[in-house]
């Protein structure tokens, strides 16, 4: 195989399992480990600034001697693959999710890539100003690095209402042909790379793990709007990212003699289907259709599952993060914008491709190289832990044949499962089997890994 990044590229499109991941990554470089969003279209664009150096200066914003990584992905700028979507004020919704009335932005076959622009809300919120080119600007960021088509959308009409509407800038609906509900749509993670070398992490009043005791500030004044942000009393804190020692890490103050730097991990925090209503649906609570779950493991080499609830699907997409933490505890994570790429392939109902072998889904599922993930999602932090357990053990005695209650006991003394987020109102839990748990035994007698 040729060491380039473009045969990475093409084996983690068709999909990625645990040698193909190991395929890849020799694609990138032979002998190195590299992190997963590096093998993803547009690559050179975001780590190959043409400055060099001197680049960091020219960005404006303190990067303590090291230059922020890449050029600016405006939209049309640099690689794209397959089907291209812009975020542009015809192409997403502000604060809501598509719903089964929702006219289509593209329409794909089974099996095509999709790449969209997303674009991050903070920087753009009301109590940010509601102008992201004078919010990044006042923190060093020069006018022309400052994405067209995140000003073009906080400058549109897009009515948007800061205390009832969700924060997220929502690209879509995609319509795959032939999807039914009943059906299962599979989204391969198949590229993420950073559009900017920055990013922001929010706390809001009200809001978060503690939200009666963060932010530590006076409660919003009555007054408060994008004229005078200052009012809402919130915290934003701007995080750029830098190339330190070879690698993209974000950077914050750690103490009077500490900073904090911590590697780019990029996910979607929203990726979904559309739920069969026509009343509006809030971009902040996740549902049965995915939308805004924050699983942090959703990195490139992924695949997600989502049940199919009205025709042609209505896959949609939002809230890019170059990283997460699980909890998500202070409200945001650290919030950027992505170019994201996906493969949306249709599993009809029944199909042996749906996880567990099951006829359909009742709540979305994921997968890596390395896991299972079965998801739970309710207002209830424990009936969330119930319900990745229940689907859990859905999952692997449709997989395996396995008895309910040895999968119960196997969880229980070799599983994990994680609290994905607790700040969007409906609260999620994912479990993580791992694969090479599950070993079947050839006809010679010998162990086999499966996954």
């Amino acid at each position: 195989m040729d060491n380039h990044p473009e045969a990475a590229f093409e084996l983690l499109s068709q999909g990625i399992g645990r040698r193909d991941l190991l395929k890849a990554t020799a694609a990138v470089g032979a002998g190195a480990v590299a992190p997963a969003w590096l093998l993803s279209p547009g690559v050179e664009d975001a780590i190959a600034g043409p400055h060099g150096v001197e680049r960091g200066v020219e960005l404006g914003f303190d990067t303590v001697g090291k230059r922020p990584p890449g050029r600016i992905l405006q939209p049309g700028v640099g690689r794209r693959a397959g089907h291209y979507v812009r975020s542009t004020a015809d192409t997403v919704m502000w604060g809501f999710l598509p719903n089964a009335a929702s006219r289509p932005v593209r329409t794909v076959r089974s099996g095509e890539l999709v790449t969209f622009d997303s674009v991050s809300h903070e920087g753009m919120l009301e109590d940010q100003g509601r102008d992201p080119l004078e919010y990044f600007t006042e923190h060093g960021v020069r006018e022309r690095d400052v994405l067209r088509d995140q000003r073009a959308i906080a400058a549109s009409p897009i009515q948007h209402d800061f205390n009832t509407a969700g924060p997220h800038i929502v690209t879509g609906p995609v319509d795959v042909v032939g999807a039914e509900p009943g059906d299962v749509l599979r989204v391969d993670v198949v590229g993420l790379v950073p559009r900017v070398p920055y990013g922001v992490v929010s706390s809001r009043h009200g809001k978060g793990a503690l939200p009666d005791e963060f932010p530590q500030t006076p409660p919003p004044d009555p007054n408060a709007s994008p004229a005078q942000p200052e009012l809402y009393h919130n915290v934003s804190i701007f995080t750029p990212m830098r190339r330190i020692a070879g690698k993209n890490q974000g950077v914050m103050p750690g103490g009077p003699h500490h900073r904090v730097v911590f590697p780019i991990d990029p996910f979607m925090g929203i990726m979904g289907v559309a739920l069969p209503t026509t009343e509006p649906v809030n971009s902040v609570p996740p549902n049965a259709g995915g939308g805004n779950m924050d699983i942090r493991h959703f990195t490139v080499g992924s695949t997600a599952y989502f049940p199919v609830w009205v025709k042609g699907a209505k896959f949609f997409t939002g809230d890019p993060h170059f990283r997460q933490g699980h909890g998500e505890v202070a409200l945001t994570a650290w919030e950027a914008s992505l170019r994201t790429t996906f493969r949306l392939t249709l599993l009809k109902q029944g199909s042996k491709q749906i996880p567990g072998h099951r006829e359909s889904l009742e709540l979305p599922f994921g997968e890596t190289a390395e896991y299972w993930m079965p998801v739970g999602l309710n207002t209830d932090l424990d009936e969330a832990m119930k319900q990745a357990v229940r689907q859990a053990i859905d999952f692997l005695g449709g997989e395996f044949g396995m008895p309910r209650q040895t999968a119960y006991a196997y969880m229980s003394a070799a599983s994990d499962f994680v609290v994905s987020q607790v700040v969007d109102r409906v609260k999620g839990v994912h479990g993580l089997i791992r694969k090479d748990h599950f070993v079947s035994t050839s006809s010679a007698g010998r162990p086999r890994h499966r996954g």
